[in-house]
């Protein structure tokens, strides 16, 4: 339920084990846990069930992770990356909140499926990457780990999503791009607002190969 939400965490390392026990952690630093922000920020946190929200009124942890009070800060582990929202002097609501946390939350590579679609269609990153593949393939692991590093190279310009081909609802996205299963794995590119698109089969996923196509289709 909600009502365990947020854990107040009084000192840093009760604050670092909870920011490492997930791929995705959400901590609101404030001065006084009966303000207004705070209170949203609670809102927010019901929002959000499958994330976990931590505040901290505490100096030390504050200063710890270098922030104002008033800000809330997501941690991603994927790319050991954080962003902050700071709310001082600003107009900051739940609704605002949660915006700022689904837009950021997003992994390096994220899988498709329908929960994740809506992340992703709510993204501010307007141009998306699909590695439309078999993930029972023994080939799989190498293709995800070539992936993730070009993910790396597009961070922040270029959504990069996996799409799994076992998964019946996906079937409509192999169809979309009009390809055929037995010209998997494929890249695929599509730009969200006038649904641009270009396509490409591979024998192998590369860095090289994801890079290259990238870097065409950006051009």
């Amino acid at each position: 339920g909600t009502s365990e939400k947020p854990i107040l965490l009084n000192n840093i390392v009760d604050t670092e084990a909870f920011i490492s026990g997930a791929e995705v952690a959400v901590i609101g630093f404030f001065q006084e846990p009966e303000s207004l922000e705070a209170s949203q920020f609670g809102l927010a946190a019901g929002r959000i069930p499958e994330v976990p929200f931590g505040l901290s009124t505490s100096t030390a942890v504050l200063n710890h992770y270098g922030v104002a009070a008033n800000t809330v800060t997501l941690f991603r582990r994927v790319d050991n990356d954080r962003r902050d929202l700071d709310m001082n002097g600003k107009d900051v609501d739940a609704e605002k909140m949660t915006r700022f946390i689904r837009m950021n939350e997003l992994r390096l590579v994220t899988e498709y499926n329908p929960v994740t679609a809506i992340g992703v269609m709510q993204s501010s990153l307007e141009l998306h990457l699909l590695l439309i593949t078999d993930k029972m393939s023994p080939k799989h692991p190498e293709r995800m780990r070539s992936y993730r590093a070009a993910a790396e190279l597009f961070k922040g310009q270029i959504l990069f999503i996996l799409v799994d081909i076992n998964l019946k609802s996906n079937e409509r996205i192999v169809s979309f791009f009009k390809l055929k299963k037995s010209q998997l794995p494929a890249l695929a590119i599509f730009h969200a607002p006038d649904e641009e698109q270009d396509v490409l089969t591979l024998d192998e996923v590369s860095v090289e190969h994801v890079q290259d196509f990238c870097n065409r289709f950006l051009q």
